[in-house]
C-alpha cells in the first residue's frame, strides 16, 4: 500500500476540521494521529509512536481485544510499512463515500461496533455505543463486505482523492491493505456483489442517524 500524502486541512469539505476527521477514518498516516495526540503518548500510542518499535510489538496492538479497531489498522499499515504482512487476515473497517451532487456523505464502521458520519453539509455523527441492533448491522455489513473482498485484491497505490458527484466507492481497511471498488452510484448500488453491502450500510446509517440525531 501506497504512502498518504494528503494534507490533513484539504479534502472534500469546506472546513479543515472536517476534513481532519474525515482523513483520520482510513488510519493511513502515522503522522496525522500523532500530529493530533497530546504527549505524553499511553498505550497504544507509544508503540505506534515509537522509531524503534518491531513488529512483535505491533502484534501486541493487534491481538489486543480492548484496542479499538483503529488503533489496529495503524498498527496492521506500519507491519505492512516495514514489509511484514499480518498472519491473520482481517477486515477492520467497512467506509462508504456517496459523492452527491450537494457535497460527500461518508459513513465509517468499525469492527469493534464505532462508527463516523460525515453528512455533506459537515455535520458529523460519532457512534461510540455498544448497541446490540447497531452492532448486528455492522456485524451484518461486515459478513457481505467479506464476500466482495474475497474477489477483489488490495490497492497498491496511495489513497485515492474522494469521488466525484455522481460516484460511490466502498473502501475495505483489511490487515493487508486497503481494498475498494467504485462505480457510479446506481451500478454500484446494482451491482450483484457490492449491493448487499452498500444496502446493509444504508440501513445502518439511517438506524445510527435516528438514534444518534
Amino acid at each position: 500500500m501506497g504512502v498518504n500524502t494528503f494534507n490533513e486541512t484539504t479534502g472534500p469539505y469546506t472546513d479543515s476540521s472536517t476534513n481532519l476527521i474525515y482523513h483520520l477514518l482510513f488510519c493511513d498516516s502515522m503522522d496525522l494521529y500523532k500530529n493530533n495526540t497530546q504527549a505524553p503518548y499511553a498505550y497504544p500510542f507509544d508503540i505506534l509512536f515509537s522509531a524503534t518499535s518491531t513488529v512483535a510489538d505491533l502484534q501486541k496492538i493487534i491481538n489486543d481485544n480492548s484496542t479499538e479497531s483503529r488503533m489496529k489498522i495503524l498498527a496492521c499499515n506500519q507491519q505492512l510499512a516495514a514489509g511484514h504482512t499480518p498472519a491473520k487476515k482481517e477486515l477492520l473497517a467497512v467506509i462508504v463515500e456517496v459523492a452527491l451532487e450537494e457535497g460527500l456523505d461518508v459513513l465509517a464502521a468499525f469492527k469493534d461496533g464505532t462508527a463516523r458520519y460525515i453528512n455533506y453539509s459537515g455535520k458529523i455523527l460519532v457512534w461510540e455505543t455498544q448497541d446490540p441492533n447497531s452492532n448486528q448491522l455492522v456485524q451484518d455489513l461486515f459478513v457481505k463486505s467479506e464476500n466482495i473482498i474475497h474477489q477483489i485484491g488490495p490497492w497498491d497505490q496511495p489513497r485515492r482523492p474522494h469521488p466525484t458527484a455522481g460516484d460511490v466507492r466502498i473502501t475495505f481497511l483489511v490487515s493487508d491493505g486497503l481494498y475498494f471498488g467504485e462505480a457510479p452510484i446506481d451500478v454500484l448500488f446494482s451491482d450483484e456483489l457490492a449491493s448487499p453491502a452498500l444496502n446493509t450500510a444504508t440501513q445502518l446509517l439511517q438506524y445510527l442517524t435516528e438514534k444518534g440525531g
